[in-house]
């Protein structure tokens, strides 16, 4: 079980294949039409809904260490509460292209919006991993 974004370049680099990350910062929001429980649970930090506002694609070496990816979305101007993130295995000792990740990646955004995120990994602002169940 990986709990951090340190252990996930780690495991990475056990693969066979290079890999490609796909992240998708997400911002908790309460829908418009939250009753005065979900309002209040908001207000503790549980529950509301997660917006993607910012996805890329990175290699663990251009992104070795979390705080330089957090630092670079602040960068964007877009505040974010959540990071989603995937691997993509490459082929025959070649890490999958940005342009191979596009779709992946919004398949991923798309999944997120529609509350599918069993196959991603949830980390919070400092790359500690979430239980979002």
């Amino acid at each position: 079980m990986i709990t951090s974004y340190q252990e996930l370049v780690q495991a990475s680099q056990q693969e066979h294949e290079p890999q490609r990350f796909l992240f998708v910062f997400c911002k908790a929001e309460l829908p418009d039409d939250a009753s005065a429980g979900e309002k209040s649970a908001f207000e503790r930090g549980e529950g509301g809904a997660l917006t993607p506002v910012i996805c890329v694609d990175k290699t663990p070496k251009e992104a070795p260490e979390f705080n330089v990816l957090a630092e670079e979305s602040r960068s964007t101007g877009q505040d974010w509460d959540m990071v989603f993130v995937a691997a993509m295995s490459g082929r025959g000792g070649t890490e999958p292209s940005s342009d191979e990740a596009q779709q992946p990646l919004t398949m991923m955004v798309e999944s997120i919006r529609m509350g599918h995120i069993g196959n991603y990994l949830p980390l919070d602002r400092s790359g500690q991993a979430v239980n979002l169940g």
